[in-house]
């Protein structure tokens, strides 16, 4: 035993019966269904930044493909709702190994039928999923001229917490400065008009702000001011056994 696993790298479980318990099965199965969720949420997102209302961001499409049999004016993310749709999958393989964990008098066969199928299935699926998400987002159309429009669609409402803490900043009470707020990102929605706007003509915000410092606050790229380190952190992840 110990020969035939040192080959292949493995080691001999301490703790055996007739069989080595099931419970190892279900920890390695559920960690396959954790890695495929991961994979699901980055497909989510994908799938979201896709909609037509977004259209953010778009996953590789190739001449001729066919983005829906009924709809010829849309792309449809197929890839990332087929990764979403093999993660529920995987979910269910966990499930089935944390079943195979009791087994009659330490050794049934109950077990076996089912690991036939879900370990050699959900082994190759999270290897399928991964390196069919690597292609999307390697492939992937980045639409920042939609980006900047639905910012720009969205009348600067994305700036109201900012806008919430600069004036508690010069210090005006907290409930004070969130009515004021409310009040005038209701306005700007209500109108259909950029908060910013609605801002400078409100004497109780440009009473503690100055125009410079109130326009500021609007300025999207605070968003992403520390994008780069948090990539920069992304990319020194290693993996660890």
């Amino acid at each position: 035993e110990q020969i035939a696993l040192a080959a292949l790298g493995l080691r001999a479980d301490q703790a055996s019966t007739q069989i080595v318990q099931r419970d190892r099965h279900a920890a390695f199965v559920s960690a396959i269904a954790i890695a495929g969720g991961t994979l699901e949420r980055i497909a989510t997102e994908i799938r979201h930044l896709q909609r037509s209302e977004l259209d953010e961001m778009r996953e590789p499409f190739r001449a001729g493909q066919a983005g829906s049999s009924a709809m010829p004016q849309k792309r449809n993310p197929i890839k990332s709702e087929r990764i979403a749709g093999l993660a529920r999958l995987l979910r269910g393989y966990a499930a089935a190994a944390m079943e195979n964990q009791p087994l009659w008098h330490e050794r049934d066969i109950s077990h076996s039928s089912a690991e036939r199928i879900l370990l050699p299935d959900a082994t190759s699926l999270l290897a399928f999923m991964t390196d069919s998400l690597n292609g999307v987002i390697d492939g992937a159309e980045i639409r920042r001229e939609r980006m900047l429009a639905n910012l720009a669609g969205g009348l600067g409402l994305h700036a109201a917490s900012r806008l919430l803490t600069a004036l508690v900043d010069t210090g005006m009470q907290r409930d004070a400065a969130y009515s004021i707020v409310q009040a005038a990102a209701t306005s700007a929605r209500d109108g259909n008009r950029q908060l910013h706007e609605v801002c400078l003509a409100d004497a109780s915000i440009t009473a503690a702000l100055s125009s410079g410092a109130l326009l500021k606050l609007f300025d999207h790229r605070a968003a992403t001011v520390h994008a780069a380190l948090l990539v920069d952190r992304l990319a020194q992840l290693e993996t660890r056994g």
